[in-house]
């Protein structure tokens, strides 16, 4: 398999303002970049550099996007990897694709997100053959995350940490949860995205006990409903 065939590019520029954070959350990753910009500095004086983070928590409430402003608040390339599309029956092959994978990260010292951490957990099964191939498995992974330099910098990214390795686990020198928001986030969401449109277009049925991403969805296609609902009444008005 090609290196090419195993990163998802995707270019989107995300600003850090525009990743719906907690305060906790948010002063963490501003606190992990300003090191980052630092790095040297840091350095000089002695001081180790956070470079292992993991994301964990409510799907759709961020994760994917903090990766995404943080390599653009860093100026660094982001290099996506989906541990669910490259966990193959031959271990050793997924092992192998994996450390390539880590080796463009270190050159490019690039920020490197692993998403579907949690496939690493989840692929081992109940023959003991398979478990023990999945071991070297982490094995490696532990491998790669240890001698991971500073200078690049990797995030994981899981739903289900609680079944991840606890050695791996470990690895990480910051653990950030994510959260479903409350109503009170929800609204300021729902206020920000509807800001833009006209005022007819602002009045939907707000969801609660969802997260940003399907809160996003859902107010879109009622916006788009609205709109379309104005360009077949003015159709109408003009025939």
């Amino acid at each position: 398999m090609n290196l090419s065939d195993l990163l998802i590019t995707d270019r989107e520029q995300v600003a850090l303002s525009d990743v719906q954070l907690s305060d906790v959350n948010k002063t963490s990753i501003e606190q992990l970049i300003k090191e980052h910009y630092y790095i040297e500095e840091l350095h000089n004086a002695g001081l180790p550099v956070n470079n292992k983070v993991l994301l964990h928590g409510s799907s759709g409430c961020g994760k994917t996007t903090t990766a995404k402003a943080i390599a653009k608040a860093l100026n660094k390339t982001l290099l996506i990897l989906d541990l669910s599309s490259i966990v193959s029956a031959r271990i050793g092959e997924t092992s192998q694709n994996i450390k390539q994978v880590f080796d463009k990260a270190i050159r490019e010292r690039a920020v490197l997100f692993l998403d579907e951490f949690d496939q690493v957990g989840k692929a081992r099964g109940n023959d003991d053959k398979d478990v023990g191939e999945m071991r070297r498995l982490v094995n490696t992974l532990i491998q790669l995350i240890d001698y991971f330099p500073e200078k690049a910098l990797l995030i994981a990214a899981t739903n289900h940490a609680h079944i991840i390795d606890k050695a791996l686990l470990r690895r990480f020198q910051l653990q950030i949860t994510y959260q479903l928001p409350d109503a009170a986030e929800l609204d300021k969401y729902y206020n920000k995205l509807l800001d833009k449109f006209p005022e007819e277009m602002r009045t939907i049925d707000r969801k609660y006990n969802i997260s940003f991403a399907e809160a996003k969805d859902d107010a879109y296609t009622q916006i788009k409903t609205a709109f379309i609902a104005r360009l077949e009444r003015q159709v109408k008005v003009s025939v």
